[in-house]
């Protein structure tokens, strides 16, 4: 198997950066490549501007086009251009980082931002009558899987369908459907730690071995079941689900329950 691991945490040695080396010397005693990319010390550029097209660039500056534009002529920045190597390389991508405000830190959206350019990771396939373009469960990452490896500082209750902050299915589904799953990567359960400000070096053990165990079944992992979008559940070209398919909850917004 060939990892990618995008570390997002700006200290070295923080909770998020035990947890990242942990995954490297994990997966490559277990016979696997790594390669991590550690966007704080990369010093990444987290905001989309006209440099990143450079001749391409609209003016004024459309993102799409101008995206668009340098992806199809290979001239987006050679660091995207890296990142992009890396994802097509890799079957499998874990994303480490620290939930703040709700989410994924700002310089991970904006490696997001960069690097799922148009026509790499959306903007691709066909639209007619039977498919609105290869996304949802199609697209340029198709075959590749994906896991979120999170700390929260909260305790569990406060992410549970009762606590203050909602589930944490709920607060994920943004980066797991919208993010991940839209290009075709297959999303695996993530890995939350609670309590991460509080964690001691005994329960620090405990969350070493769960990572581990989690690192060491990626391959055998079955993957959240997201509805694919071109494959007979949503309406095209209005992608609303078809009558008869809702489920309570979250699972009507694109999950398919088996069973």
């Amino acid at each position: 198997m060939k990892t990618l691991i995008v570390h997002a945490h700006p200290e070295p040695h923080s909770l998020n950066g035990s947890l990242k080396d942990l995954a490297v010397s994990t997966l490559e005693a277990a016979g696997h490549e790594v390669r991590v990319s550690d966007l704080y010390a990369m010093n990444w550029k987290a905001v989309v501007d006209a440099a990143d097209f450079g001749e391409h660039a609209t003016s004024p500056l459309r993102v799409v086009p101008s995206s668009a534009g340098a992806y199809d002529a290979g001239a987006l920045t050679l660091d995207v251009a890296a990142e992009q190597e890396k994802l097509l390389w890799a079957d499998t991508v874990v994303f480490q980082f620290p939930m703040w405000w709700y989410t994924m830190p700002a310089i991970l959206k904006g490696w997001v931002d960069r690097v799922f350019s148009f026509h790499f990771a959306y903007g691709v396939g066909v639209h007619d009558e039977t498919r609105y373009g290869e996304r949802f469960g199609e697209g340029t990452l198709q075959g590749r899987r994906a896991i979120l490896s999170v700390t929260v500082g909260g305790p569990e209750s406060h992410y549970t369908d009762r606590g203050i902050n909602g589930p944490i299915q709920d607060l994920l589904f943004p980066i797991h459907h919208g993010i991940l799953y839209y290009p075709g990567l297959e999303v695996l359960p993530p890995f939350v730690l609670y309590g991460a400000d509080k964690i001691t070096g005994s329960d620090f053990e405990d969350a070493a071995k769960a990572w581990t165990e989690r690192l060491l079944s990626l391959e055998t992992t079955e993957p959240i079941a997201f509805r694919r979008q071109n494959f007979g559940d949503y309406e095209i070209p209005s992608l609303r689900l078809k009558e008869g398919l809702e489920v309570p909850g979250r699972k009507s917004f694109g999950l398919h329950v088996r069973g």
